[in-house]
Parts: C-alpha cells; sequence; structure tokens
C-alpha cells in the first residue's frame, strides 16, 4: 500500500512538473507573439498601409487603407 502511494505521488511530482515546464513555454510564447502584434502596431501608426485583397469567388478586388497619425497608448 505504502509502495503505491509513493509511485502516485512520484507520477503526480512528474506531471506538475511537466505542466509547469508547459506553462512557461506557453508564456514565453505569448510574450513573443505580444512583441510581435507590438512592433506591428508601431509600423502602423508610423506609415499608411494599403491592404489589396481580391475575392476568390467572384474576382472583385477591394482596396483598404490603415493610416495612424498617434502612437497608441499603453
Amino acid at each position: 500500500m505504502a509502495k503505491q502511494d509513493e509511485e502516485t505521488k512520484s507520477e503526480s511530482s512528474a506531471d506538475i512538473a511537466r505542466l509547469i515546464k508547459q506553462l512557461d513555454m506557453l508564456d514565453k510564447r505569448l510574450d513573443n507573439v505580444d512583441s510581435i502584434v507590438s512592433a506591428v502596431a508601431e509600423r502602423y501608426m508610423h506609415q499608411p498601409v494599403t491592404l489589396n485583397i481580391t475575392c476568390p469567388r467572384c474576382g472583385n478586388k477591394i482596396e483598404s487603407a490603415l493610416i495612424g497619425t498617434e502612437k497608441p497608448g499603453r
């Protein structure tokens, strides 16, 4: 009985360690995504950006311009 409790504790400790590692990796990935999104937002705010989109069904072309005049606040 005591042997099973020790095995269960070591398995749960391994599961917890793996979960902590996965959460750390997720945190790093989210930080990287945040950095990329911030860099893109700053770039949009400094210069105009034009998007040209063609509808895959009808072939109509849509042009959309994004113009920012101020840096977004935090």
